[in-house]
């Protein structure tokens, strides 16, 4: 039987949950370096100066693809969350670790003589904001714990 805790419509024709919208936009924060590597990819000339405008240290752009590989499962496991349960249920938790390591990178890189920008500013206010955001919706965590019937 379906929860009366959320309204009709956030679910799907199947009775699952959908995932709120805010949730595809922390995948895509959380991704932001494999979206930028995607992009470097499609523009085959300007790849090379678009990757050393965003990064120019190449170690910290490889370091980076690894804190989004949670965001990158999770596209690609959204559509069979009821087929892996499990998975889907443990890569809530990966999600958050994801979110933390992202929330703390940009700090270590200022501490290591990195200057401070305004969009390293803005990714960690929104590294924050996606954290809280991660740990306090209620229909997002409902959606990880759905158990299969």
């Amino acid at each position: 039987m379906k929860s009366t805790e959320f309204h009709p419509v956030h679910y799907d024709a199947h009775g699952r949950l959908r995932l709120p919208l805010l949730f595809w936009l922390v995948l895509l924060l959380q991704a932001r370096t494999w979206v930028l590597f995607v992009i470097a990819g499609a523009s085959r000339e300007q790849g090379t100066a678009l990757l050393n405008l965003f990064y120019p240290d190449h170690d910290n752009f490889w370091l980076g693809l690894i804190p989004g590989i949670p965001a990158v499962l999770a596209f690609l496991l959204s559509g069979r969350r009821a087929t892996f349960p499990r998975t889907w249920h443990v890569l809530y938790f990966l999600l958050l670790l994801a979110q933390v390591v992202l929330l703390c990178w940009q700090p270590w890189l200022w501490l290591n003589g990195e200057s401070v920008s305004g969009i390293g500013l803005a990714l960690v206010v929104a590294d924050i904001v996606a954290l809280i955001w991660l740990l306090t919706n209620r229909r997002l965590r409902a959606c990880f714990n759905e158990v299969k019937e």
